[in-house]
C-alpha cells in the first residue's frame, strides 16, 4: 500500500489527496494507482529475469478486467490469460496480441474456441478429455490445428481459502496425473488439436513458497518423463498464485518464488508462462467510501457506509480481511472503539469488518476499504438495484474516470416488458 499514504493528516493515492477526489467523483468508487500496477508488474517479471528464465508474463485478466488496467501491462510486455469470451476481447480491444494469450477454464464452450482459434491464440488449457475432442471438432471445422497444453492437477494443497484452491484431487480443475498418457495418446489420434505443452494452476492467494515447490516439482518430473518418452513438449505453463499480504501477514518476495521456479523447473529448459493476477492488481486500489451513519446498538456498535457487498464481495463470500483507514489520520491520542463496519444492503452477510478498531467517526467521514484492486469491481453487482461503482485512475497528481457511474434509467434501458403486459 505504499502508493497509499498519508501526507499531512490526509490519505492520498499518489500525489492525489484522497478526500478532495471523494468530493469530486462521489462514492462509493473504486480508486486504483498506475504506479503501483506497474511497479507490481516490473518486479515480478524482473525476478524471472534475474533468475535467468525464459518468461512469458500473462495477466490473469479475471482479477481486474478493466480495460484501463489490461492495457497498462500490455504496455509492459504482458500477455494474458482469459477464461471466458469477454476477457478475451478484453485483452485483444486493450491490444494484447492472440499470440501472447491462453485461454483457461473447465467449460469453453464452441464459440469460444472458434474466437480462440480465429484469434490465434498461444494456447488453450484443457482440463479434460471431453473438452479435447470438442475442441478438436471446433478446430477442424474451421481447418485449423490447436495448440494445446495440458493442465495437470498435482493434487497438492496450496494451504489457502477452500474456496479459492484449485490443485487438489477433489477441486474440478486439471487432469489428473494417471489420465495424462492416455491423453496424450488420445490426441495423437486427432487432426485438430497438437499437445504443445503441460499447465498447472494450484490455487489463489498462496502464501508460501512450499506448496509452490511440491506442484513445480511434480509437473517437472512428469513433463521430463513425456519429454524422455518422445513427446514433444515445448513449454510449460506454471500458472499464478503468488499472494499479498491483506493482514500484513509474512510473505515469500518475488525473488525468493523466482528461485523455486529456477530449481523446479528451470532444469527443463522450456519457455515458461506465469498467470499472476491479485499479485499485480491487489495492492494497486482501493474502495472509497463515506459513512452514512452510526448506529449504537445494545452490544454492538454499527458503522454504516454507502460502500456494500453489492460493490466488494470478498468479506461476504471469503470471510476476507481487509484493512480500513479514515481518509483523516487520526492523532495518536484518539481514543480508538471497536465497531463492525457494515453496509446499507438487506443482507446479514453486508459486513466489512466486525470488531474492527477504529478512531470515532460520524456521517460524512471517508474511509478507505484496501487492497480492493482484485476481485472487487469485477465480481460486483446491482444487488438491491444499487447502481456500480465508478473506477478511477490515478498518475501522479492526477486521475481519470475510466467506468463511469451510470444512472438508474441506464440500468432500466436495458430491460423491457413483455408485450402482453
Amino acid at each position: 500500500m505504499s502508493t497509499f499514504a498519508y501526507r499531512n493528516g490526509i490519505l492520498h493515492a499518489e500525489d492525489l489527496p484522497l478526500d478532495r477526489l471523494m468530493d469530486q467523483v462521489g462514492t462509493p468508487a473504486f480508486v486504483y494507482s498506475q504506479t503501483a500496477l506497474e511497479s507490481a508488474y516490473r518486479r515480478f517479471a524482473g525476478a524471472l529475469k534475474e533468475a535467468g528464465l525464459n518468461a512469458q508474463v500473462c495477466y490473469a485478466v479475471k482479477a481486474n478486467p478493466h480495460l484501463a488496467v489490461i492495457r497498462c501491462f500490455a504496455e509492459l510486455g504482458a500477455g494474458a490469460d482469459v477464461v471466458s469470451e469477454g476477457e478475451l476481447r478484453r485483452a485483444l480491444a486493450a491490444g494484447i496480441p492472440g499470440e501472447k494469450i491462453v485461454f483457461a477454464g473447465v467449460g469453453k464452450s464452441d464459440a469460444e474456441m472458434a474466437l480462440g482459434l480465429a484469434s490465434g491464440i498461444l494456447q488453450f488449457n484443457v482440463e479434460s478429455r471431453e473438452e479435447l475432442r470438442r475442441l478438436d471438432s471446433v478446430a477442424r471445422n474451421q481447418g485449423k490445428t490447436a495448440p494445446v497444453a495440458l493442465r495437470v492437477n498435482p493434487d497438492v494443497d496450496a494451504k489457502t481459502h477452500a474456496k479459492i484452491t484449485t490443485g487438489k484431487s477433489e477441486n474440478k480443475f486439471g487432469i489428473d496425473f494417471q489420465d495424462v498418457p492416455e491423453l496424450l495418446q488420445l490426441a495423437d489420434a486427432l487432426p485438430g488439436v497438437r499437445i504443445e505443452g503441460l499447465a498447472v494452476h494450484i490455487g489463489s492467494q498462496i502464501t508460501q513458497l512450499g506448496p509452490f515447490e511440491a506442484a513445480f516439482q511434480r509437473i517437472a518430473d512428469l513433463f521430463t518423463q513425456l519429454r524422455d518418452a518422445g513427446h514433444d513438449l515445448k513449454r510449460l505453463d506454471a500458472g499464478g498464485g503468488l499472494g499479498i499480504a491483506y493482514q500484513g501477514e509474512g510473505l515469500p518476495s518475488v525473488e525468493d518464488y523466482a528461485a523455486v521456479v529456477r530449481r523446479t523447473l528451470g532444469p527443463l529448459g522450456v519457455p515458461l508462462i506465469f498467470e499472476p493476477g491479485r499479485h499485480l492488481v491487489g495492492d494497486a486500489g482501493i474502495l472509497l467510501s463515506r459513512v452514512l451513519f452510526v448506529k449504537q446498538g445494545r452490544s454492538r456498535r454499527f458503522v454504516i457506509l454507502d460502500a456494500a457487498m453489492n460493490d466488494l464481495l470478498r468479506p461476504a463470500l471469503y470471510d476476507a480481511w481487509h484493512e480500513i483507514l479514515p481518509l483523516r489520520e487520526a492523532r495518536p491520542d484518539t481514543e480508538q472503539q471497536a465497531c463492525d463496519v457494515v453496509g446499507p444492503v438487506c443482507e446479514s452477510s453486508d459486513v466489512f469488518a466486525s470488531g474492527r478498531v477504529l478512531p470515532e467517526l460520524g456521517p460524512g467521514d471517508g474511509l478507505a476499504i484496501c487492497a480492493a484492486g482484485a476481485y472487487g469491481a469485477t465480481m460486483s453487482s446491482t444487488y438491491n438495484s444499487r447502481l456500480p461503482a465508478p473506477e478511477v485512475m490515478v498518475s501522479g497528481g492526477s486521475y481519470s474516470i475510466i467506468r463511469t457511474r451510470p444512472g438508474h434509467a441506464d440500468l432500466m434501458a436495458m430491460e423491457q416488458l413483455p408485450e402482453w403486459s
